[in-house]
């Protein structure tokens, strides 16, 4: 059984922020025919979303080693995404909540870029809580579209 988590912050406040874009797979997730797999998207703000996670692989008894966390990532230009296992948060605080509440970094991460063009912003805290220019939605579209079909190569 595997578990596949998007990190976001719960609220309508935040549903199109870059922060939420791991969420934001999650829910076009939701409407693929998926076996064998649980999604989730903690209600919990990203800060917390460690004890969420370890809730949800108690409950189903899921290894941490079958855990995929799908998230926003500051030092990836928008519109790339990267798989990545047994690494550290690089400053992203909901994934060092998950490494903090499991104990352990072997879990694998879905990264997706959201930096721009322009290059990493000075205020990142308050840069990942806006939402997506029209431009840069455009391309998060396609790269939640791709990233969906890496997880799960024959979605349409």
């Amino acid at each position: 059984m595997e578990l596949i988590v998007g990190l976001g912050n719960p609220g309508k406040k935040y549903n199109k922020t870059r922060h939420n874009v791991g969420g934001r797979v999650i829910d076009e997730l939701t409407k693929q025919k998926l076996e064998k797999v649980i999604i989730a998207k903690p209600q919990t703000f990203m800060n917390n979303s460690g004890k969420a996670v370890k809730g949800i692989l108690d409950f189903y008894k899921v290894k941490p080693g079958n855990l995929f966390v799908v998230h926003d990532d500051i030092d990836l230009p928008l519109g790339k995404f990267r798989l990545s296992k047994n690494r550290g948060s690089g400053g992203h605080k909901g994934v060092q909540s998950i490494i903090n509440e499991l104990k352990t970094k072997d879990f694998q991460r879905i990264r997706i870029g959201i930096c721009p063009k322009t290059g990493k912003p000075k205020a990142v805290e308050k840069f990942v809580l806006q939402n997506f220019t029209k431009e840069e939605e455009k391309i998060i579209k396609k790269v939640v579209e791709e990233t969906i079909r890496t997880i799960k190569p024959d979605a349409d």
